[in-house]
């Protein structure tokens, strides 16, 4: 069967893939540090990102609060001064001074905010540029262990080149199939029959599984894991 010969391929192709990846992620200590400490302060950018979005968004709510406590201030203000009775005055000055604490209780928090976007501004500019300097350093020395690995790099690139030839040759569904089965499955999509069994989960088949094998008629898979099946 063609299609089976095909999937077999490019089980071979992608055990290679990984094998070569592994290698390639094999990073000197020097060179896992940079890395990590990449991560780490790109990490620490989304964290403050996230924390300066939400205190934007908040500034927008408070804005909009503290241009209503403004008015309703106003508005209590003028009625202070065109009060002429005693009794509606007092009412008035009682209504101007809740407004103004109205107004205090959104102005301050509104400021902390401000002073918050300010200073996560300013850790973040820092932030970017320890990552730029970072990342500079871990490309040029990540350059360097390639040019070393170069056989790997170069292997990796006609791997690859096989394996989209590969998948070409399959439809768009045996393809999802493929990759869905060998990321569920320690990676491994396509496995042989050994002693009457599945290589890949162990089980024994039936019968009828392994006469169906050896006619290699059809496309057969594990019952159990789904894996896809050949004879060695």
């Amino acid at each position: 069967m063609e299609n089976l010969v095909i999937l077999r391929d490019l089980q071979a192709t992608l055990d290679y893939l990984v094998t070569i990846n592994r290698e390639l992620s094999a990073l000197p200590p020097d060179l896992a540090a940079l890395d990590a400490r990449v991560k780490a302060t790109e990490k620490q950018i989304a964290e403050k990102t996230k924390a300066l979005e939400t205190a934007r968004a908040q500034i927008q709510v408070k804005s909009k609060e503290l241009t209503q406590a403004q008015k309703d201030e106003e508005r209590a203000r003028a009625a202070v001064k065109t009060t002429s009775q005693k009794v509606h005055y007092t009412a008035a000055i009682r209504e101007l001074d809740e407004k103004e604490r109205l107004k205090a209780s959104v102005s301050k928090p509104l400021k902390a905010l401000e002073s918050l976007v300010l200073t996560l501004e300013e850790a973040l500019a820092f932030l970017e540029t320890e990552r730029a300097a970072a990342q500079a350093q871990f490309d040029e020395l990540h350059a360097v262990f390639l040019d070393e690995h170069a056989n790997q790099v170069e292997g990796r690139k006609k791997l690859l080149s096989k394996k989209s030839t590969l998948e070409a040759k399959l439809t768009a569904a045996e393809v999802t199939r493929f990759h869905r089965l060998a990321g569920a499955r320690q990676g491994r999509a396509v496995v042989p029959v050994e002693n009457g069994a599945c290589s890949g989960c162990n089980v024994k088949l039936r019968g009828p599984i392994l006469f169906q094998l050896k006619e290699g008629k059809t496309l057969l898979t594990c019952e159990s894991c789904q894996r896809t099946l050949f004879l060695p």
